[in-house]
């Protein structure tokens, strides 16, 4: 077993990363640094600029320094048990809701250069992009009042109705004439023409009929305009929703007028959910979400799988594929139309219940934005609107530059006026109309560079990230991104998905960050599907893991993940089917004896899991059906696989069935969210590895696939008594149930209090636990007046639980290994560890819960 400690030293020592090859631009293992602390800014006026729409030209940034420097990490030294605490200070100040002076003088002194002193050799790019961020967020409150007030474009562009009349309005400044086509005018747009403003705007006021809009409700529409002697029909780029015939192969989707009667709109009835200290991250595709193979709907995902989500103990479901994208099989990333429902599960009423029901349910949800790249497609897309026009007139960028030729689709021209509106818009539209509480922004590393990351391996050298191969124009856009939604909703989650490791993507926008508030930690599954592939068990190295899970950039927070649905997708597999592949058709039930392979693959399941969300970041993300191990991939339907939806689906019966060992995974991941529900880990600062403390905890992992360590000394801060809170061997898990929950474990004094180098490994305190293989442990330390006070032998002896106690859903247990029984006792008919009497508990879900967590040490283990 090893353990990380942190440096005493207030200057960061870098720690070389190994170069990746990659090609793939959203693999990459990106270098960086550890978390913690907060930094703010003071704050002036600053003088706008004219509105322009074509980029800023800059001579001097040509001469941005470019000068090899290696990563700023935090210092990491692999030795047994080892802890020193680091402390810091940042003489800076913040005053928030105020803009930044555009002085030269006040852009060169940015806090971030405190933060990280070797970011000062890139100042004259960071002081390009501070520039250009202020010019344009100044040059939009001149031009529009307000960004506010600018990103309300969906209520101005697009089909809007007012008292007097329909109007809809339409950027295409490339289009000579245009008309407003659609079922209430029997697709013949003579009678209604539209007029241009001087800025390419098209618009149309159409007025009411008897008292009623001339557009219905909910019938079809598109913008034809004539390009050339050619006339075309596009969906409105606005448009809210849109379908297809599904009874017609390759049919083009239809742009559909929605705008429902006040009886028929859904009214929100809960609130938003306070933003928690750590998010734990429920990631999900609607569509696979049932068990039949076919579309799921969103009535169907709200009614029948948030219950499940919400008793698994997550807090936070982030929503895949909700923007329209006429190709299912793009799980969502090729979108159509930006701010259109899938129209596949539902309507936008629906997808309002599904939200509102996760809020009733103490969940906030994120949606999985795509503001990377746009849909290749011309007629029922955004690129319709590209018919050869230059850059300015249109949303992409033109030749190479406005195509990604790896996910063949285009790419936006942040720097345009009107691509600004309609993006700043679109994050705004979903917050305000459906009450999303923040974003994974997709693509991100795309985004950032102008190579977007394709053939390209980042080492951690900072001139990879400050160069001209930077995108200022996108980074730009996703700080004014980033600034309205937190000014519009200040508990916002929004999370990036970046490979590269940029520094400072993740801190405030006035301190010269893009503003972020977490990044994936996109590294971490990449290193355990290469353990799990290429390694044998013996061969798995606890510091590689160790620097992998700690490997991240100093005060900018990680979301971790031992795997997404980027790990599941064909081609690839789940960890529980790496594990134990085709054993798990056979060998799953729990009425006979697991076989080695199910025995270490459920073991390794979960530690890896657990591991990986107590030390990987703070946060941490799930994909839908992982939890309890679903098998084999996903795939969705496409004529390779004879469009067939049994592995884009998601087998629930699998878990719910008694007899599967299914549930045993299950149980311990909703226990293991419980653990960070109850304790915050997730939210400190304080981490070691692979014994370590974070917050009020102390971790024991064991990755030896056979050696069990008795009486092994494990260094801790606080002296007292110390007890198992969550046991990943455990019988309610599907261990073995070596470890004994009623022992108390107390502390010794180690060295002189006060001299580190005296103590054991920099601990002032130890106390031995027992660790068997592959398993991990975590102990809390007993409050013992408070457990005097409510008078613990008393609750115990009556069989009831601690106030500590973990609940977690899983059925009783009805075998148990040769290896275990004699450690098990039989109390009313059910099977417990350390002779523990369960209480069922009735959650969310309805079904039967065990209590696990706190034990007695008045109870013996036989």
């Amino acid at each position: 077993m090893l353990c990380i400690t942190s440096s005493p030293s207030s200057s960061p020592v870098p720690l070389q990363p190994q170069r990746c090859s990659r090609a793939r631009s959203d693999r990459a293992a990106p270098p960086g640094i550890s978390s913690g602390g907060n930094v703010c800014l003071s704050a002036v006026s600053v003088q706008c600029a004219a509105r322009r729409s074509g980029p800023i030209k800059v001579k001097s940034f040509a001469q941005i320094r470019t000068s090899s420097i290696a990563p700023v990490i935090q210092h990491l030294t692999i030795m047994c048990l080892c802890k020193v605490k680091r402390k810091f200070t940042i003489a800076a100040t913040v005053q928030e809701n105020k803009t930044m002076a555009a002085t030269k003088d006040d852009v060169d002194h940015l806090p971030i250069y405190k933060l990280d002193p070797k970011l000062e050799k890139f100042k004259d790019h960071f002081s390009y992009r501070m520039t250009r961020y202020l010019d344009q967020k100044c040059s939009i409150e001149k031009n529009e009042g307000s960004l506010e007030e600018f990103s309300k474009g969906y209520l101005k562009f697009g089909i809007n109705t007012y008292k007097d009349g329909t109007v809809y309005r339409e950027w295409a400044p490339a289009a000579q004439e245009a008309q407003l086509i659609g079922d209430f005018n029997d697709w013949n747009g003579a009678n209604h023409n539209m007029e241009k403003d001087k800025f390419g705007v098209w618009s149309i006021k159409i007025d009411h009929v008897k008292g009623k809009p001339a557009i219905p409700h909910n019938s079809r529409v598109k913008f034809r305009f004539r390009h050339g002697g050619a006339w075309v029909d596009r969906i409105p780029a606005w448009i809210r929703y849109a379908t297809v015939d599904a009874s017609k192969f390759g049919a083009a989707y239809d742009g559909v007028h929605w705008d429902p009667p006040a009886s028929e709109r859904y009214v929100f009835k809960h609130p938003r959910p306070s933003k928690p200290d750590a998010p734990r991250i429920y990631e999900a595709h609607v569509g696979m979400s049932g068990e039949k193979p076919a579309v799921s709907t969103y009535r169907e995902f709200a009614d029948n799988v948030l219950p499940r989500i919400r008793a698994n103990n997550y807090n936070t479901v982030q929503l895949m594929a909700i923007m329209e994208h006429s190709y299912y099989a793009s799980f969502g990333y090729h979108v159509t139309n930006f701010f259109a429902v899938s129209s596949r599960s539902g309507t936008p009423e629906d997808l309002k219940y599904l939200v509102d029901k996760a809020h009733s349910l103490g969940l906030r949800v994120l949606m999985d934005v795509v503001h990377s790249h746009a849909s290749n497609n011309v007629t029922d897309g955004l690129n319709g609107y590209d018919v050869g026009q230059s850059t300015q007139e249109s949303y992409f960028h033109t030749g190479d530059r406005g195509y990604h030729k790896l996910w063949d689709s285009r790419l936006f021209n942040y720097a345009n006026w009107e691509v600004l509106r309609f993006l700043l818009s679109n994050l705004r539209y979903w917050m305000d109309e459906f009450m999303f509480d923040g974003f994974r922004f997709d693509g991100v590393t795309s985004m950032l560079y102008h190579h977007h990351g394709i053939n390209v391996g980042f080492t951690g050298n900072y001139k990879e990230y400050f160069s001209l191969d930077t995108d200022v124009d996108a980074v730009v856009y996703m700080m004014l991104a980033n600034h309205l939604m937190h000014k519009l909703l200040q508990e916002a989650t929004i999370v990036a998905e970046d490979v590269s490791g940029m520094p400072v993507l993740c801190r405030p926008v006035d301190e010269g960050g893009v503003g972020f508030d977490y990044r994936l930690a996109m590294a971490i599954p990449d290193r355990w599907i290469d353990y799990l592939k290429n390694k044998d068990d013996s061969e798995w190295s606890m510091g590689e893991i160790a620097h992998t899970l700690t490997n991240r950039r100093y005060t900018e927070k990680c979301i971790a993940y031992a795997e997404s649905h980027d790990q599941s997708i064909v081609g690839d597999k789940t960890i529980a089917f790496l594990l134990m592949d085709k054993e798990m058709y056979t060998g799953m039930s729990d009425l006979q004896p697991a076989s080695p392979t199910i025995d270490r693959g459920i073991a390794l399941q979960k530690m890896i899991h657990f591991i990986t969300m107590a030390l990987g970041g703070d946060g941490y993300l799930n994909f839908m059906g992982n939890e309890f191990g679903h098998p084999e991939w996903i795939d969705f339907p496409r004529d390779g696989n004879n469009w067939s939806y049994d592995k884009c689906r998601r087998q629930w019966s699998l878990v719910d069935t008694d007899h599967l060992r299914y549930k045993y995974m299950n149980a311990f991941d909703q226990a293991m969210n419980a653990l960070d529900g109850k304790f915050s880990f997730l939210s400190s600062s304080k981490q070691i590895v692979v014994v370590f403390e974070r917050g009020e905890l102390v971790f024991v992992f064991n990755f030896h696939p056979k050696k069990t360590y008795e009486g092994y000394k494990v260094g801790c801060d606080l002296p007292g008594k110390y007890r198992v809170v969550l046991d990943s061997d455990a019988l309610v898990f599907g261990g073995h149930g070596r470890v004994g929950h009623d022992v108390d474990h107390f502390t010794s004094p180690e060295g002189v209090p006060g001299v580190p180098e005296t103590n054991f490994n920099n601990r002032p305190n130890s106390f031995k636990v027992l660790s068997p293989p592959r398993t991990c442990v975590a102990y809390y330390r007993v409050d013992e007046e408070t457990e005097r006070l409510e008078g613990k032998a008393e609750t115990f002896g009556a069989g009831k639980t601690s106030p500590g106690t973990i609940d977690v859903d899983a059925s009783p247990v009805k075998t148990a290994t040769a290896a275990t029984k004699e450690r098990e006792e039989i109390t009313d008919g059910k099977v417990t560890s350390g002779g523990k009497k369960d209480d069922s508990i009735e959650d969310v879900s309805g079904k039967t819960g065990k209590k696990f967590g706190r034990q007695s040490s008045d109870q013996s283990t036989k």
